[in-house]
């Protein structure tokens, strides 16, 4: 199966801008193929705002999430593989989704690199299962059956 994280921070993105909610984005700045400014990234990571306001041309693709915008009068064309992207919220008042990992199948991911890259699309990678800023939003979640039966939980 394909990774659900663009068909969410798409749903996310859209059901920001319906309720006039400011969209931003946590990406994981040191995954392969991030392009954004370096000389905001803090402990790894950097925020961004991705309302239509601030940004030109987004594109939330399976692949990657794509947009031009200025950082301190220059223009970048910025680039955030699927993988990368941690979180995608609302501003104002914080609502909106951190992702977790998602296990993705080998057969699979080799057969959706090699469609991408025929495309000229970035290509997919796996997500790595080491990934600090994962283990951290998977730690708030807390314990986790072992084996077994998918569950879901009610959060109120």
């Amino acid at each position: 199966m394909l990774t659900s994280r663009p068909y969410l921070a798409r749903a996310l993105y859209e059901w920001l801008l319906d309720n006039d909610q400011t969209p931003y984005i946590v990406v994981d700045a040191g995954k392969p193929g991030v392009r954004v400014p370096q000389q905001f990234v803090q402990n790894g990571q950097i925020v961004l705002n991705i309302a239509p306001a601030a940004v030109r041309d987004l594109q939330i693709d399976n692949a990657a999430l794509t947009f031009g915008a200025r950082f301190s009068g220059q223009p970048m064309q910025v680039v955030v593989p699927t993988d990368a992207l941690i979180a995608i919220y609302a501003r104002e008042n914080g609502v909106g989704m951190v992702f977790g990992q998602e296990p993705v199948m080998p057969e699979f991911a080799a057969e959706e690199e090699a469609e991408l890259e025929d495309d000229g699309r970035p290509s997919l990678e796996s997500v790595d299962d080491a990934s600090a800023s994962a283990e951290a939003s998977d730690a708030d979640d807390g314990p986790r059956p072992e084996k077994g039966k998918p569950s879901l939980r009610i959060v109120k």
